[in-house]
């Protein structure tokens, strides 16, 4: 783990998920994008990993997905940012998708992405796991880019390999400019989808205590995050700025923004 520089600052697109999907239904497959969705554990990679902040400073859209991050910043900083979470957001935009629009999913199992296509009525839902590990063999990145590649024009490409690889991914296609349409890393998300594993209640998201919920689901997994991990956003917290960016009117649709905060 490097020093945490004495500034840093991390810009949050500020959209709730109706208004983003408002947006992503509108963004069209003439051009690619990605987006993040930063948690506290994520916060805490940005702070310690100049080249997570990378993947950050690459990303279209930065969408706050924790309640209790914007709890600690309404609390310590006056803040009041729009939460977006990605789960949320992942369904979604699922149910955006027309039954012919292609879609591209990255990550989960075989069964999990019919279970999807079932479920949304998708008729052009392709679907990629890559090794475990692939990360670190440039063979095996290569391949799972070319392959989302290969699918492009999509309407949504669904990176469901975990942070940072998903992110890694992005940045990726969005460098190499070959792939056309919207891309999201959203974890864990198709497995609250297709019941792989269970989301918090909706009362316990409400009180910022999903976190529990899923600590007390798998303890083992993570423990260390939560209760080790997590804390250290307390420390870091003094050497951090946040910006939300708002859509500006005439930039409905677009990247147009101003910032506030």
């Amino acid at each position: 783990m490097q020093a945490v520089p004495r500034s840093l600052t991390l810009s949050l697109d500020d959209y709730d998920v109706d208004e983003f999907a408002a947006l992503a239904a509108g963004y069209g497959q003439g051009r690619f994008d990605y987006i993040v969705t930063p948690n506290v554990d994520h916060i805490i990679r940005y702070c310690d990993q100049p080249e997570f902040r990378e993947l950050y400073a690459n990303a279209g859209w930065v969408l706050l997905d924790s309640r209790l991050m914007a709890r600690i910043l309404n609390v310590t900083r006056a803040l009041t940012p729009r939460v977006c979470p990605g789960s949320d957001l992942t369904a979604r935009l699922f149910s955006l998708a027309a039954p012919s629009d292609r879609i591209v999913l990255v990550g989960s199992s075989a069964q999990q992405a019919q279970r999807l296509a079932q479920r949304y009525g998708l008729q052009d839902l392709r679907h990629y796991s890559p090794p475990m590990g692939f990360i670190r063999d440039p063979s095996a990145v290569d391949s799972t880019l070319e392959f989302i590649e290969a699918q492009s024009p999509f309407r949504f490409c669904f990176l469901a390999v975990g942070c940072p690889q998903q992110e890694m991914l992005a940045r990726a296609l969005k460098q190499r400019g070959q792939a056309r349409g919207l891309a999201l890393c959203i974890g864990a998300s198709v497995n609250f989808l297709t019941g792989a594993e269970r989301r918090a209640p909706r009362w316990m998201q409400l009180l910022n205590l999903e976190w529990l919920y899923r600590l007390l689901q798998d303890p083992a997994r993570l423990a260390h995050r939560y209760l080790v991990r997590g804390p250290r956003i307390f420390a870091l917290l003094p050497r951090l700025r946040f910006e939300l960016r708002r859509p500006t009117a005439a930039g409905a649709g677009t990247a147009s923004r101003v910032r506030t905060g």
